[in-house]
């Protein structure tokens, strides 16, 4: 019998796998020649957990790249509790999971953000997603990260179309009126059959790597401009916006005690606003 305590274990420890295996493959396509930096934090002396991140700068292919994975557990604030899934009561929780967001130096590739995660309340259940945000349309990388996503749906028995206009409408700038990118697929409390759920997470976070390697190959000789690079700027307050604005990884970290720092290591290093 799989018991809860069991699930978690089993959640925490592919996160951590998964982790370590993005920021291998992320060195290598920076051809080993920049590192990760490794920041491990806790949440409190209460034993209620923490996390690593991993930070990657100033590279031939990242401007920034985060990856962060965390485990932790505790008692949401009252006025928070009702807008997380079984924690309505008494507010208590158990977290983990791994979150990169990808910030490209050249400005052709677009951004990419990827997280999956595994919650319990007195409800259990996975969410995440995977989006991608171009400062420059390109219609055939489009096409060909949401084939990628598509496949890997279907595979999984699992609604690509929901998944996919989920991720458009959350992530949306109402006060913008636009979306902030090309969208993905985004999901949240899937709560049935732990066992395919959690088979689905994992081929999920391996698509991520493959995509990822896919777009980036594809496009780490393209040349670019002054100019282009002020549109990608431009682009990335964008992503800032939403980040603070409407977030709800962000608001999940700073209601759970998270570490400021991983909370906002999804900022670009640099952006701007005409």
């Amino acid at each position: 019998m799989i018991t809860p305590d069991f699930r978690k274990k089993m959640a925490d420890s592919w996160f951590s796998y998964l982790q370590s295996q993005i920021c291998k493959e992320f060195e290598y396509l920076e051809k080993n020649k920049v590192k990760f930096s490794k920041r491990e934090w806790s949440k409190n002396k209460k034993n209620e957990g923490g996390g690593t991140s991993f930070l990657l700068s100033n590279g031939k292919i990242f401007d920034k790249v985060g990856v962060n994975k965390s485990t932790v557990s505790g008692t949401f604030p009252k006025q928070f509790r009702s807008k997380i899934l079984g924690a309505e009561k008494k507010g208590k929780y158990w977290a983990s999971g791994v979150s990169v967001v990808a910030h490209m130096r050249n400005p052709k590739m677009p951004a990419i953000h990827f997280n999956t995660r595994f919650i319990v309340t007195s409800k259990e259940w996975f969410g995440g997603g995977i989006d991608a945000t171009q400062s420059f349309k390109d219609s055939k990388e489009k096409k060909i990260i949401h084939d990628d996503l598509k496949k890997v749906c279907v595979q999984n028995k699992k609604n690509y179309k929901k998944y996919k206009n989920w991720c458009d409408d959350y992530f949306y700038l109402p006060h913008r009126g636009e979306t902030r990118g090309i969208g993905g697929i985004f999901f949240d409390y899937e709560t049935k059959d732990w066992i395919k759920n959690f088979k689905f997470v994992r081929e999920l976070g391996y698509s991520f790597i493959n995509i990822s390697k896919k777009i980036i190959n594809k496009k780490r000789n393209f040349k670019w401009t002054k100019r282009d690079k002020e549109k990608q700027l431009l682009k990335r307050g964008r992503y800032v916006e939403f980040n603070l604005l409407f977030d709800r990884g962000t608001k999940f970290g700073l209601n759970s005690g998270g570490n400021i720092d991983s909370i906002l290591m999804s900022l670009p290093p640099v952006a701007k606003w005409k």
